[in-house]
Formats: C-alpha cells, sequence, structure tokens
C-alpha cells in the first residue's frame, strides 16, 4: 500500500465564514495560496455553476504549489438539464477548457446527477458512451437506483469511478469501480454543517485501506457552512500521514 496516493481536501475554498478562523483576515485574492499550504487537492463547485474563464483556470493553476490537483464539477446544464441528452459539444468545451486551463493539476472530473436521475439502462449508456475516458471521470448519484451492482460493473468496465458519498438523505456504502477512490462529505445529519467524528473518520480509512487495489485516494469534505470542512480534512490528513 506505500504507493497509494492520499488526496485531502474540501469542496470549495471561497467562504466568507473561513475569513477569520482559518484565512486570518487575509484579502480574498491570497485565498487559494493560504489553502493550496494545508492541503494537496480541491474539488471546485463553481464549473457546476458557470465555465469559468482560462485565465481564472491558468490562475488556479499558477498560483497552487507543483503537487496540488483540482478536481473539477461538470456544468449543470449537462447533468441537471440535459442530462445527458445531447451534450457532446458542451462536454468537449468543457473537457479542452480545464485540460487547458489546469493541465498537469487536473485530477478528477466529477459528474453529479440530481435525485431526479433515476437509473435506467439507456441513461446508464449514455454515461458511458458520452464521457471521454481519457480523463478520470466521476459519477455521482442521488438515487438509490443507481445502488445496483449492474452500475458497478458497467462503471468499472469503462474504468469510471464510483462516487462514494456521505449524505442525510442516501444510503453509505463503500463501492470502488476504479484504482481511483473518490469520498465526498456533505454532513449528516445536517447536511453542509455536521462535523464528523474522529471515530467516524478512522474506521472508514481503514476500511479503504482493506482494498488493495487503490492507487489514488480523495476525500472532498463539503460540510463547508462552517469550519467543519476545515477540521475533517486536516484530521484526515494527519492520520493518513501516519499510515504512510
Amino acid at each position: 500500500m506505500a504507493e497509494v496516493k492520499w488526496n485531502i481536501g474540501c469542496s470549495g475554498f471561497h467562504y466568507k465564514e473561513w475569513k477569520q478562523e482559518f484565512y486570518e483576515g487575509l484579502a480574498a485574492n491570497k485565498w487559494l495560496s493560504f489553502y493550496s499550504k494545508h492541503f494537496n487537492t480541491l474539488e471546485s463547485n463553481v464549473t457546476f455553476y458557470r465555465l469559468p474563464s482560462l485565465t481564472t483556470l491558468s490562475k488556479w493553476h499558477d498560483e497552487s504549489p507543483n503537487d496540488f490537483s483540482f478536481s473539477v464539477k461538470a456544468p449543470q446544464v449537462i447533468t441537471h438539464y440535459k442530462k445527458f441528452y445531447d451534450i457532446q459539444i458542451e462536454l468537449t468545451v468543457f473537457y479542452e477548457l480545464i485540460e487547458k486551463g489546469l493541465k498537469g493539476k487536473l485530477a478528477c472530473v466529477l459528474f453529479q446527477f440530481p435525485p431526479s436521475f433515476l437509473y435506467t439502462e439507456e441513461k446508464l449508456r449514455l454515461i458511458t458512451k458520452n464521457i471521454d475516458k481519457s480523463f478520470d471521470n466521476v459519477v455521482e448519484f442521488r438515487h438509490e437506483s443507481w445502488y445496483r451492482p449492474e452500475v458497478y460493473k458497467e462503471l468499472q468496465q469503462h474504468k469510471i469511478t464510483f462516487c462514494n458519498i456521505s449524505h442525510p438523505q442516501l444510503k453509505e456504502n463503500f463501492v470502488p469501480t476504479s484504482p481511483i477512490i473518490y469520498f465526498r462529505f456533505h454532513g449528516v445529519p445536517q447536511l453542509f454543517k455536521s462535523a464528523y467524528s474522529k471515530e467516524y473518520l478512522d474506521t472508514l480509512v481503514n476500511q479503504i485501506l482493506q482494498n488493495k487495489t487503490s492507487k489514488r485516494i480523495y476525500f472532498y469534505f463539503n460540510n463547508t457552512m462552517n469550519l467543519a470542512a476545515i477540521e475533517n480534512a486536516s484530521y484526515v490528513k494527519k492520520i493518513t500521514t501516519k499510515v504512510f
């Protein structure tokens, strides 16, 4: 397991709630540089709502350390509005933009689907057909109809990572479909607010360590409405450093 790479961070970094206690009152234009000294990865949610400029992505690349990485959420027009129907132009533009802007610091591309997106064989085929396999793609389903062996098997065959999540409305299960383990922590029982206990995180890290096929692990804490995400990410960073 010595070659396993742990990537620990938060879902976003630009939160006014963090300004004083985490960023120590720094100006907002220095927040990414400060954040990247504490964690080695960031999940960008802003791309879900609007495409950033190439200049912005290049700035992120240049202001972060050489070993830093960014995972990027696909635009909602792809996953929520068009739901993977007739999205090839939007998908190509998105892939090209993030690859050009983030270069070698681009980690995973996250496709988060809405709770209304229920499983069908056709929808699964749409995903596996349209996704560009040259990227490290992750799919997050918000409806449990997708939690079935045939989905896991299909994702595994196409080298697509199933996003494991902790969410108040969904059961938690650990499903590895690729050498990449991608876990999002949304806050339980209070969405975006609740902190996770050290005991819970210890147990989860140990569970993942039992999976001998894991090569890269991404933990992103989305309980960002207070300092819970910072505290939880810092703790996981500490215990995984001890492990390796």
